[in-house]
């Protein structure tokens, strides 16, 4: 049975991967675990990450905790869904360091947009809490939306036209 994550086991899974991660190692945190930092949520299923770069290392020390601390650990971001926002690194923010890690919330217009197409209900829950924080600003969601529509034709799972249906709705 995996335990749920909070921000103590978290913490303690980056500094498990900061021991064995070269130096300059960025992880993003994704959906449930930026939730869980911000308070939203007092823990997530899993840990959904995103490592710059992704070394043998490291891809070996995630596969070896996974079972040891019981997390189910997902090396999965919105990059895997969506084209990259521009400038998403540059707004990912800072949390914390862990050994050779730095750790970053992944840039929260991405977590939005891919939250906004899956529209499932604890990811409306996310935005409507990510929006009334003022952590984002519902005019520059559809200004990054145009950015990547020219090329959402590489990600056949998105429907353009529901997903800007959604994003309109939402900035209204």
């Amino acid at each position: 049975m995996r335990e749920p994550a909070d921000p103590e086991r978290i913490r303690l899974l980056a500094a498990e991967l900061g021991r064995a991660a070269p130096v300059g190692t960025r992880l993003y945190l994704v959906g449930g675990a930026t939730a869980v930092f911000e308070g939203w949520r007092q823990s997530a299923n899993d840990v959904d990450l995103l490592i710059e770069p992704e070394t043998d290392q490291i891809m070996r020390a995630i596969a070896r905790l996974e079972n040891e601390p019981k997390l189910n650990i997902e090396t999965a971001s919105p990059l895997d869904f969506l084209p990259p926002l521009p400038g998403w690194r540059e707004r990912s923010r800072s949390r914390f360091r862990a050994g050779n890690i730095e750790v970053f919330d992944l840039d929260l217009y991405s977590q939005v947009l891919v939250k906004l197409e899956r529209g499932f209900a604890l990811d409306l829950e996310d935005i409507r809490s990510m929006l009334g924080a003022g952590l984002v600003a519902r005019s520059r969601l559809l200004e990054l939306l145009v950015q990547i529509e020219p090329v959402l034709f590489r990600f056949p799972a998105v429907d353009p036209a529901g997903f800007r249906r959604r994003v309109g709705h939402m900035v209204g």
